[in-house]
């Protein structure tokens, strides 16, 4: 077994707090306007409470998920949990071009098999055979981290 570490992606820094403040603002904007300047429509109230009340649970569930940090060995991309993210043997290809759908700062992993979907707010999601890493990642971590899996894969390919 090969547990040195090839990458690393950790979301410590001004993206992290930034991201974080942002949810926090936007849920206290919108609770403040529909308690202070509620609509006329009780509907619409209940509709911004609820909004104000999933940002403020999205900011702390990225504040939690971005806690994390993201490891690349010669088996599995995996986090600091022990979370399995994939298996450096079931990706297919890596996708980090400028016009891919992909997250900011980040790269899509393609798998040979689906997998359970699973998501970590500004950190990876994986949905089916897709698997995506960023969001409030530095680029300068997530960039070598997909330049070292297509390495990986030419080499398995050749």
């Amino acid at each position: 077994m090969h547990d040195e570490i090839l990458a690393e992606v950790d979301p410590r820094g001004p993206r992290r707090v930034i991201g974080i403040g942002m949810l926090l603002m936007l849920g206290g904007i919108v609770l403040y306007l529909a308690f202070l300047q509620p609509p006329a429509n009780p509907l619409w109230q209940a509709f911004l409470i609820g909004m104000g009340l999933v940002s403020l649970w999205m900011a702390y569930k990225l504040q939690v998920a971005t806690t994390r940090k993201l490891f690349l060995t010669e088996e599995a991309l995996t986090d600091s949990e022990g979370t399995m993210i994939a298996r450096v043997e079931d990706i297919v290809a890596v996708n980090r071009g400028a016009f891919a759908m992909k997250p900011s700062n980040g790269f899509t992993l393609k798998l040979k098999n689906p997998a359970p979907r699973a998501w970590q707010p500004g950190l990876w999601w994986r949905l089916g055979r897709r698997v995506a890493v960023g969001g409030v990642t530095p680029g300068s971590q997530a960039r070598p981290m997909a330049d070292i899996i297509a390495i990986i894969i030419a080499r398995r390919q050749a």
